[in-house]
Formats: C-alpha cells, sequence, structure tokens
C-alpha cells in the first residue's frame, strides 16, 4: 500500500470509529496510527467492511425487504468510484501529464479552445461536428457517430459545456491507453462501474486540460480561492472549477484540500469527490443544519458556513446553487446546489471566511452526515430515530422534536 494512501486510511479508520456502533471508548489516535503503520491490509479490510455493513444498512432502510440479498452487500458503482477517486488523493499524474503535452502542442487563450479543439478533431480524426435541437436529440445531450465521423451536440448545452464535451471526446479517442491503464489498475469490476470510471478518467483529463495544473494552482492562491474569478480566468463554469479544486494534490505542489458534493433540490447526492477526511454521504438525506439545502433559497450566492461533526471534525464550507442551461420554458429552474469545503486549518486560506472571527467559540454549526447515523441529541432538524443510539422518551416531557424528551 502506498505511502500517500496511509493519511487517507488514518482519516478512514477515525471516521469508522466514531460510530455509536463501537461504543462510547473507542481506540485512541495513537492506537489507530499504530494500527494503520503495521497492519495497513488489515485496517483497510475493516474499513471496507464496514462501508458495506453501513452501505447495507442504507440500503435496507431506502428500499426495504424487496430487495435481493445478494444486491444489498454489493457497494453501488458510485461508491466505488468515489473509493476509487480518493483512494488516489482524487489526483493521476498521467493524466496531469498528458494534458500538459496536449496543451503545449496547440497553445491557445481560454477564448479560443473551442475553435482549437474543432479543428484538431476534424484534422487528426477526420470528426465533423454537427449542433442539433433537442427533439432531434431526444434528450440526448452529445452523440459520437464513429461510422460517419460526426461529433454531434445537442443545442442545449452552452459554451462551457459544449467546450467541455469536444476535449471529453479527444481524451476518449487520444488517451484510451491512459483510461485502459487506470481502469485495469481500479479494482472496479462491474460492466457499468467500469463504464462509469472511463467517463469520469476522461472528465478528469478534459478538467486538466481546460484548466492546466500550474496557472490553476497559481490562480486559486492568488485570489485566495476565489470561484468565480478563477472561472472567468479560464472561461469555465463555477462547478467545473469546483471540482477541479479538488484535484490540486500533486506532491510537491498542492493546494488547499477539499471536497465537492453536489445535490438537487430533494437532497438527492448527484456528485461528490474529495480530497479530504470529510465523510461525504452517498444518498440523499444530508444534514439540513448545512446550508447547501439553504442555498436554494438565495440562489447564485455563496454562503460560507463552518460546520462540526459529531466526533469534533471541523470543516469551513461555502455553498452555492448552480443553474443548468435554459434553453425552453420547460428547463427553467432546473437548478442544484454544490458545497465545497476544507478542513478547518485550512480556513485561513480561504478569501470567503476572511470575514469570520475564527476564535469565535460559537463559529461552529454542528452537522451529521445523515440523520439515520447521526448521534446527535436535542437536535431540532431530526427527521429520523437514529439506528445505532437510544433517544429517551418522556410521555410528560416534550423535546425539540417527536423523537426524545
Amino acid at each position: 500500500m502506498g505511502q500517500r494512501r496511509l493519511p487517507n486510511l488514518l482519516a478512514d479508520v477515525r471516521n469508522v470509529m466514531q460510530d455509536p456502533i463501537f461504543g462510547s471508548e473507542p481506540p485512541d489516535l495513537q492506537e489507530l496510527r499504530a494500527a494503520v503503520e503495521h497492519s495497513p491490509r488489515l485496517v483497510s479490510a475493516f474499513v471496507q467492511l464496514f462501508k458495506t455493513h453501513r452501505t447495507t444498512v442504507e440500503k435496507v432502510m431506502r428500499q426495504g425487504e424487496a430487495q435481493n440479498r445478494s444486491d444489498l452487500v454489493a457497494m453501488s458503482p458510485e461508491a466505488t468510484l468515489h473509493d476509487f477517486f480518493r483512494n488516489h488523493s482524487n489526483y493521476f499524474h498521467t493524466l496531469e501529464e498528458a494534458a500538459e503535452r496536449l496543451r503545449r502542442e496547440e497553445p491557445c487563450e481560454p477564448h479560443d479552445v473551442y475553435v482549437t479543439l474543432k479543428t484538431r478533431l476534424k484534422r487528426k480524426h477526420g470528426i465533423s461536428i454537427q449542433t442539433k435541437s433537442v427533439e432531434t436529440l431526444n434528450q440526448t445531450l452529445r452523440i459520437h457517430d464513429e461510422e460517419n465521423a460526426l461529433l454531434v451536440l445537442s443545442e442545449a448545452l452552452d459554451h462551457q459545456n459544449r467546450v467541455f464535451q469536444l476535449i471529453h471526446v479527444i481524451g476518449l479517442l487520444e488517451m484510451d491507453h491512459l483510461l485502459e491503464d487506470l481502469t485495469v489498475g481500479s479494482g472496479i469490476r462491474s460492466e457499468t462501474g467500469i463504464a462509469r470510471c472511463r467517463v469520469e478518467l476522461a472528465n478528469y483529463f478534459a478538467a486538466a486540460y481546460l484548466m492546466p495544473y500550474g496557472p490553476f494552482l497559481e490562480k486559486a492562491e492568488n485570489t485566495r480561492y476565489d470561484v468565480d474569478r478563477i472561472a472567468a480566468a479560464f472561461g469555465v463554469s463555477f462547478e467545473q472549477v469546483c471540482h477541479r479544486l479538488t484535484t490540486l494534490q500533486r506532491p510537491g505542489a498542492t493546494g488547499v484540500p477539499l471536497f465537492f458534493l453536489r445535490i438537487d433540490k430533494a437532497g438527492n447526492v448527484t456528485k461528490r469527490f474529495n480530497a479530504t477526511s470529510f465523510n461525504l454521504a452517498e444518498y440523499g438525506g444530508a444534514c439540513p443544519v448545512w446550508n447547501i439545502h439553504t442555498a436554494f433559497r438565495t440562489p447564485g450566492v455563496v454562503l460560507p458556513q463552518f460546520v462540526e461533526l459529531p466526533g469534533g471534525e471541523k470543516y469551513f464550507t461555502i455553498s452555492r446553487t448552480i443553474d443548468r442551461p435554459v434553453y425552453s420554458r420547460e428547463t427553467q429552474n432546473h437548478r442544484l446546489a454544490v458545497a465545497l469545503g476544507c478542513e478547518f486549518q485550512y480556513a485561513d486560506r480561504i478569501g470567503y471566511a476572511s470575514s469570520f472571527n475564527l476564535r469565535d467559540p460559537n463559529l461552529m454549526h454542528p452537522i451529521g452526515i445523515n440523520c439515520h447515523l447521526c448521534p446527535r441529541k436535542a437536535c431540532s432538524q431530526r427527521a429520523h430515530h437514529p439506528i445505532f443510539v437510544e433517544l429517551h422518551i418522556d410521555p410528560n416531557r416534550r423535546g425539540n422534536t417527536r423523537y426524545e424528551s
């Protein structure tokens, strides 16, 4: 097991041991560090066992007794993919190098990228680009017609996403050997998981091309991680910058380790990437105290917040809505919310935190990952009884919620 994975493994096992199922006296940090250093494979297997247990519990809660038993113990492709990226610290050096080589071959300014990529596809692969209506493509955003050497893009895509689709396809065509090597080494076995892995790796390559590592890290540090300013500099979207910021983990040139989460209006997690020890929810039902949900009430406004998990881990997060491109009256208000966060120790490097008194004892908002798993008591936002903690009920007293008094 590589040395770069050991810090992640220590963070993972610390998170696991915070679960109430292990009682009130979990091993201390020194014991856990010793276990990781001397028996990393055993600790890794233990963490994987716990993740499988938690996944099974959550699936039982969501799907009841009708679910096939073999399906219950299998981790979802999303969870497997998330773990694969996190085990690599969300950084893939071979894809970074490939993106940098391609950018050097045909250097261009951000506003010229679309033409440069379109020309490359035609010159090197004989592929022409066409844009067609939403009705013609039947809600599909991109079709690569290999037989006719045609790449068809939906008019539903805005300019930033059209550019991203072009470089994504170039990644699939020209970096196939790199994607294959990384996918084979991922440990993912299902066809769905392998296909998803290739897509996400091609997305990684596309982001690395559009936002080259060195200039991107420099801009992030100089602007104190001002997402809008970075997006303007590279001609990309707010969400694309957030995602790219989680990949700044190059040895010797690291940025602030960040996690990224995207949810819809129902609270379903639709994307998650993580370069921190933060335990991101795989399914919906994230803590309502976290202001990623409040973001829907203030569209387009960045909401900063300091949060503390039940185990005492402290983080600084920002949340904001993003809008899908509007191409008809039926697609108005197709809105999602994204959150970007780092451990508290890095907050002073983030401009969004500059207006806060970091020594304020009331700075932190207590949150949990999921009501089913959160052991906090007397929480006014509790929506479910926790699985592993008994909440006291006194018929003569009414508490904040109906789950405890």
